[in-house]
Formats: C-alpha cells, structure tokens, sequence
C-alpha cells in the first residue's frame, strides 16, 4: 500500500516538497529559486537556524569547502533559513563571506514548514538535512537539535551512498563493497 503525506509534508521515498524562494546567490544577486529547477540532478538542501550566529557558519563555511566533492556527484547544495535575502547579503559580504551555494529566505516559513523543521513559536528552523534526487524524490532526511552542527563529510557519504543504487552497510564509504542491489 503507496502511503501519501498529508499537506505535502516532506518524507523519505515521496516527491519532495516543491518551493520557489529568493536567495542570495554566490554571485551577489538575488534570485528566485525553485525545487523544479533541480531536476536531473541530486540537491542537498539543508535549513538552518539564524545568520549571525555561533554554528551556522562553520556549517555553511564547510559545505563551500566540500562543494567541488558535491558537485562532481552531480549535485548542487541550497541553504535556507528564516532569515532575509537582505540579512543573508549582510552577512555574506561581512564575517561570514563568500559562499559557493545560494542562500534562500523562507520568511514566510511555508517551506521550512513543508520540510517540518520549523519550530514555530520562535520562527525559525532547526538543522536539517535533506537530499532530493534527480526525479524528485526525497531519499535522505535528517534532523537534529540546534545546538550541534551537522556532518558534511557525512552527507556526501550517504549521496555517494545513495547514487550506488545498492545497500549500502553501517559506516560504508564509496570504493568499498555493497550488499548488492536494493
């Protein structure tokens, strides 16, 4: 039985949630930016908290560092928060600097709310990690609390992971052997 989630809500083996968001783009431009845009190749999306702050930049600053690796797996990375087009210019020009990826405004929260990160009394999002791949179709999902940054190198574990199209044990890395196929 093929189960549907309710509101479009984000989860594993569904289409993704579509979006169309503005977001600072590396170029220094504002652009409009949507999920259908992507087709054909895997995305990393993940959400963010606030600009500004303690974690947020070592994630983001190590996502641009991992963004060659990212991109020889066919595939591109979008961040996005709750914040401004005009806040992410601010801080991208400022402490933070120059990023390699587009970074997406979700003001109205009708997208962090479709990827069920936003935590709603406060307006803004938690850490989540999302990759969508080239039908559409959200494979990975993950979630976790605001005080602990992510996993790059995780991430592009499980994409490399992902694009075998096999099983792929505990702690596997790309060269070694699978399970075989899913």
């Amino acid at each position: 039985m093929e189960t549907t989630t309710p509101f479009n809500i984000a989860q594993v083996g569904q289409p993704a949630p579509e979006f169309t968001l503005e977001g600072y783009s590396p170029d220094g431009a504002f652009k409009e930016y949507s999920l259908k845009d992507y087709r054909g190749k895997w995305l990393v999306l993940f959400f963010y908290p606030l600009d500004f702050t303690f974690i947020c930049p070592t994630e983001i600053t190590e996502f641009t560092a991992n963004n060659e690796a990212f991109a020889k797996l066919n595939s591109t990375i979008l961040g996005a928060s709750t914040d401004s087009c005009h806040s992410h210019k601010a801080w991208c020009e400022g402490s933070l600097g120059k990023q390699a990826f587009p970074l997406l405004a979700d003001m109205t929260h009708e997208t962090s709310r479709k990827y069920n990160v936003l935590i709603a009394d406060k307006g803004i999002a938690l850490r989540g990690t999302f990759i969508i791949d080239p039908d559409g179709v959200l494979r990975y999902a993950l979630y976790h609390d605001n005080g602990v940054g992510r996993s790059v190198v995780e991430t592009l574990r499980v994409l490399e992971g992902l694009q075998t199209g096999e099983l792929c044990p505990a702690s596997w890395h790309k060269g070694e052997k699978t399970l075989g196929k899913a």
